[in-house]
């Protein structure tokens, strides 16, 4: 004997009604776009921002740093990262070949202090071994600035040394008795270090090296 059973309440779970907090609800065709767009937006922001972030501030990828003072050794060689190569091309800036020399730049004093066009620094100390060294004074972004008397730059070879050969050098706008760099009135202010036919260039290694203090003397 066949018995029928009929399906109770409990079993006829198609015709139960879901529980709001458990049904799927399909947003909004706008709200869905809103999102999209919003993920998006942010994606584009924080992928554009990380590029120009990279490529703007040099002081993240500069491979080697002495005191306040950093460069890219690799930078004229076939070896040079990605980073710099890029910072380079777009400051349309030409490295030093290899084994020619490296040029150090600084954008701080001392202290931690950004440097600024309008100030009175002394650059003191002394260099690593080198043939030859010159140091010049450039904007924010290394770039040459009109300067007094068109004095570009001093070199290992003019200027005044105290007994010990460490040297004192004033960098100001206006002229200054003794070893003068004259500053320039861009958008901010570095000094680039370029010692040529150095050690350091052919593999030497950077451990006891010493570069020149920089130390704010007066500022407007």
């Amino acid at each position: 004997m066949n018995a029928r059973f009929e399906a109770g309440p409990d079993l006829n779970w198609k015709e139960v009604e879901t529980p709001a907090v458990l049904s799927r609800r399909k947003p909004h065709p706008l709200w869905r776009a809103f999102t999209i767009t919003l993920l998006f937006a942010g994606a584009l922001i924080i992928g554009v921002g990380s590029a120009y972030l990279a490529l703007s501030r040099e002081d993240f990828f500069q491979s080697v740093r002495i005191g306040v003072w950093g460069a890219h050794p690799l930078a004229g060689t076939p070896d040079a990262d990605p980073y710099s190569a890029a910072i380079f091309a777009r400051l349309g800036r030409v490295p030093l070949a290899s084994g020619e020399g490296v040029a150090f730049i600084a954008r701080e004093t001392s202290g931690g202090r950004p440097l600024r066009p309008g100030c009175t620094y002394l650059i003191s100390g002394l260099t690593p071994s080198a043939r030859l060294w010159t140091l010049t004074s450039a904007d924010g972004e290394a770039r040459l600035v009109p300067v007094p008397m068109d004095r570009l730059y001093l070199d290992s070879n003019q200027i005044l040394r105290k007994p010990d050969g460490s040297f004192d050098i004033t960098a100001s706008a206006r002229p200054a008795p003794g070893n003068w760099l004259p500053t320039g009135n861009g958008e901010g202010l570095s000094f680039i270090l370029r010692l040529y036919d150095a050690p350091i260039t052919t593999g030497s290694s950077l451990a006891g090296l010493t570069m020149p203090a920089i130390t704010e003397v007066s500022c407007p």
